[in-house]
């Protein structure tokens, strides 16, 4: 009885969703128009609370939800960190006048978010960052710098964590702050990658200003603030947690607002039968029957298995489901669904570079280039799939949170001579580790001998 009524809710949400589409897109609004309509009617954000711009849908749903509206054809929710961290976050911890200040803005795309977390010498520690925040008057003076910032560089707004009170425990003396990323004193500087794209950036703060009013959750309350924003980061971009991209950029930075909407929708990928991503297994399937590879009975069992581990992630996301309203829960579904996640992304990317072969390594920098390589080589070269491929590679985590919440050693303390010529013949051995284990499999890929 209980995967019946499932499937009649799930019928019911998609049939209530494209009836609303039918009435309501429109491909020659603009964006900021469009998201302005979907944003209101309570389905770009659909897990938000009914009263904040959402229709309290579960997770599952909510993915349902974006699933309709791609399949409807038409430009899906505003993407980026503030509709997947910073509006949830707010939902739970903001005051009434914080959620009517910054909900509505971020469920209709009007701004963009970036997340302030991770420093040079905080990451993994991340209780022990050293961004100061002190009080002046009724707002609250930052200096610091963070790193690995996404899409700073096109944001309007920050969530920040700063030190408050540096003479209390670490974990108490942190505040969780709401930062205009566009007044004087905010320095951004993109880290360039391989790809040649800068998602991520360096950003330094000299002299900024928050309002206290700005702060969410409450004065060095920002720890447990900050552990929601990470739970939230946890399901969302874990597998099937439905925390994609779109392809227009929120905010007022991109300069996505104020064009075309249907604009948006000319195929990205590679393939006419959809399936999001370039590296889908639509997508990825489609590219090897046209290029010859899905001969190679590797290739095919690679795709099986990649399309293994999505069903697993989607059906484990029912099963929550289903638990949810008998009151139960899967215990650290979150941690679970982000390394998933990992592994999905991990094995998409290298079956991509073994489905192009040689032509994996064709890879662009600009927009026009790209192009100009697909054309040059009768579209065998396809700029969203190598751009995969020349990502970093996914950081293999062993640990449930993200980031950690203590800093003890195994080997004591890590300051004395000692504990260090321990560390260094440790890293030593681990180095050497390593290293042969990439010899072995290099030695293994040989041996196989088929690339593409």
């Amino acid at each position: 009885m209980t995967a019946t009524t499932d499937a009649v809710a799930a019928d019911d949400v998609t049939a209530e969703v494209t009836a609303w589409l039918e009435e309501n897109w429109d491909p020659d609004l603009t964006v900021e128009e469009w998201w302005d309509r979907l944003g209101r009617s309570g389905w770009a954000v659909p897990t938000w609370p009914v009263e904040w711009y959402g229709k309290g849908l579960s997770r599952s749903e909510g993915v349902r939800v974006m699933q309709t509206i791609s399949a409807f054809g038409a430009l899906g929710a505003p993407g980026g960190l503030g509709t997947l961290l910073a509006g949830p976050t707010i939902a739970v911890h903001g005051t009434e006048d914080q959620k009517e200040r910054y909900l509505l803005d971020i469920a209709t795309g009007k701004k963009a978010w970036c997340q302030l977390f991770s420093e040079p010498g905080a990451g993994s520690d991340l209780a022990g960052l050293n961004t100061r925040a002190e009080l002046d008057g009724d707002e609250w003076v930052v200096n610091g710098q963070k790193v690995w910032t996404s899409g700073g560089h096109w944001s309007d707004l920050g969530i920040l964590l700063a030190r408050t009170d540096p003479d209390v425990p670490k974990h108490q003396g942190i505040t969780y702050f709401a930062l205009d990323m566009h007044q004087p004193g905010v320095e951004i500087r993109p880290l360039r990658e391989l790809t040649g794209r800068a998602m991520f950036n360096e950003v330094f703060l000299t002299d900024v200003r928050v309002p206290d009013d700005a702060a969410i959750g409450g004065i060095n309350n920002g720890w447990a603030v900050a552990n929601t924003t990470l739970m939230f980061e946890r399901s969302g971009l874990g597998a099937g947690g439905g925390g994609g991209s779109v392809a227009a950029l929120p905010g007022t930075v991109g300069g996505d607002l104020v064009r075309r909407a249907g604009d948006f929708l000319r195929t990205r990928d590679l393939t006419d039968g959809g399936g999001g991503s370039p590296t889908s297994v639509q997508n990825l399937s489609a590219l090897a029957r046209g290029n010859g590879t899905i001969a190679n009975a590797d290739i095919r069992q690679q795709l099986a298995q990649l399309y293994t581990m999505n069903e697993i992630a989607r059906y484990t996301n029912l099963r929550q489901r289903a638990l949810a309203r008998a009151g139960g829960e899967i215990p650290g579904l979150g941690n679970i669904a982000k390394l998933s996640m990992s592994r999905i992304l991990r094995l998409s990317r290298d079956l991509s570079g073994r489905i192009l072969g040689p032509y994996a390594t064709l890879h662009a920098y600009q927009a026009g280039d790209s192009e100009a390589l697909a054309a040059a080589t009768d579209g065998a070269v396809q700029p969203g799939v190598t751009n995969r491929c020349c990502s970093p590679r996914p950081r293999r985590s062993t640990a449930a949170p993200t980031r950690s919440n203590t800093t003890s050693s195994a080997s004591g303390c890590s300051g004395c001579p000692r504990s260090r010529a321990r560390t260094r013949a440790s890293r030593s051995g681990s180095c050497r580790r390593t290293v042969e284990r990439r010899e072995r499999a290099r030695a293994a890929d040989d041996r196989r001998g088929d690339f593409g």
